[in-house]
């Protein structure tokens, strides 16, 4: 598939978590055989803290205005299978209009700040990255949040159909790493300043800062003010590029998670740098959020604090007990969690929607008695669906229903290198092809599965 990207940067980090997902998403789908092409509007202070110059996986197209480069995404237009708008791409209006001039099979918005954008929605703001006539002229929509955000964005902005793209992690960047002394602390926190993070933070931060003065803690981030609360014992770095990221989680016993008030509000919006900590073997502390089960199990593989107390309480949790924490994470991640498994899932999606207006077509003509209907020893057809999967399990989807009927979900509970138990787990996307209790029909094992996910978690 050749796909072409409008979107807010891939070049620069700052300030921003756009360009690492794209970097480690794009990389993934390189490697299936993808191709790529990155349409990025060149602005002063992206280009001056740029931390990609050459994009090795695929094309970036940086410019200063839309117009000058307008021949050349026509052109890659016309030879593209898929061509996507970002949430905070500058142009992006402009950008749909191209879209929906060329004859690109498949038009796609993808949300990364979905909640964002709600909330701007419903305090009466005009959001710069949608046009007047909504999410309506997209064959797909693409969010970054699941659960109830899926349902808003097509009530509210009248998306056609919607599904869950997540964030995720490239575990060839994101490793443990030796510990580095300048990064070294009890509780570190990797993030941009935010206004509606800032009580949260002082609260599973600041104040445990300074109730332990003997404690060490770190601040990485772009954008914070000079009014920020400091204190003795706490060091920041201004800006880590993410090539700095493993050595500041691979040196912190105990890193945190703050969650956008919007995006706490909406559940089922993990953060990138969630996944990014979890495979540099770092134990997190996270504020709570519906939904946060889907991806770590709470106090198995995450630890979650709603107070100063609680923050407290995990920091003088034993050397052991986060370690194993950390390593439990570290395993749920590689399982699940990778940008090689947003890729795929990204492909079937892409799949089913292609397919879509086909077999919409072949209803209406069964319902016309034009076909004959479909039993139950014929070969099971995809039936399209406002959502597609929402849950990380999901993402495994090149398998078939005979592997997933019986994939066995990994105990985490024994140490890393024990004789492993297992516990036999009917796959979700079996549940929801079959009938009943997931069985399958005879002569569907070999198949690969398609299926219509009309419940969300």
């Amino acid at each position: 598939m050749k796909i072409v990207i409008f979107g807010l940067t891939l070049s620069s980090s700052w300030g921003n978590g756009h360009a690492t997902l794209w970097r480690g998403l794009g990389r993934a789908l390189a490697q299936r055989g993808h191709q790529l092409v990155f349409f990025e509007r060149d602005v002063p202070h992206y280009a001056a803290h740029r931390d990609l110059v050459k994009w090795t996986d695929g094309e970036l197209v940086l410019y200063t205005d839309l117009e000058h480069v307008r021949y050349v995404a026509r052109r890659h237009l016309r030879e593209a299978d898929v061509a996507m708008v970002t949430s905070d791409c500058p142009d992006a209006r402009a950008a749909t209009e191209l879209l929906l001039e060329s004859s690109v099979p498949q038009r796609v918005f993808y949300d990364l700040d979905t909640p964002v954008t709600l909330e701007y929605m419903s305090a009466g703001h005009e959001v710069a990255y949608i046009g007047p006539r909504g999410l309506a002229d997209f064959d797909l929509v693409l969010s970054y949040t699941g659960g109830r955000a899926l349902d808003a964005l097509q009530e509210r902005l009248g998306a056609r159909r919607v599904a869950t793209l997540y964030g995720s992690v490239d575990p060839d960047m994101h490793r443990p790493v030796p510990v580095d002394e300048r990064f070294r602390s009890d509780l570190s926190y990797l993030g941009t300043y935010a206004d509606d993070r800032q009580e949260t933070l002082e609260r599973l931060f600041v104040q445990p800062a300074r109730r332990l003065p003997q404690r060490r803690f770190m601040i990485g981030g772009a954008q914070y003010p000079d009014h920020f609360p400091w204190t003795a014992n706490m060091a920041f770095f201004r800006h880590l590029e993410p090539a700095q990221h493993p050595v500041f989680f691979s040196s912190s016993r105990l890193t945190l998670n703050v969650t956008r008030r919007a995006m706490r509000a909406m559940g089922y919006c993990p953060s990138g740098r969630l996944f990014e900590a979890a495979a540099c073997g770092a134990p997190i502390l996270t504020d709570a959020w519906e939904g946060l089960r889907l991806f770590f199990e709470p106090g198995e593989e995450i630890l979650v604090a709603a107070s100063t107390e609680d923050a407290i309480g995990a920091m003088d949790r034993s050397d052991a007990e986060l370690a194993q924490i950390a390593r439990r994470a570290r395993e749920r991640v590689f399982d699940e969690h990778t940008a090689a498994h947003r890729a795929r899932h990204l492909e079937l999606v892409l799949e089913c929607t292609a397919r879509a207006p086909e077999e919409a077509r072949l209803a209406a003509a069964r319902a016309e008695g034009l076909l004959e209907p479909v039993g139950t020893d014929a070969p099971a057809e995809f039936e399209p669906a406002g959502h597609f999967a929402t849950q990380p399990e999901n993402l495994d989807v090149m398998r078939t229903p005979a592997e997933l009927t019986d994939r066995p979900r990994r105990d985490r509970s024994e140490p890393s290198g024990a004789p492993r138990r297992t516990i036999t787990a009917r796959h979700p996307a079996v549940e929801r092809a079959g009938e009943g209790h997931g069985q399958l029909a005879p002569g569907d094992e070999g198949r690969w599965t398609r299926f219509r996910a009309t419940r969300r978690i």
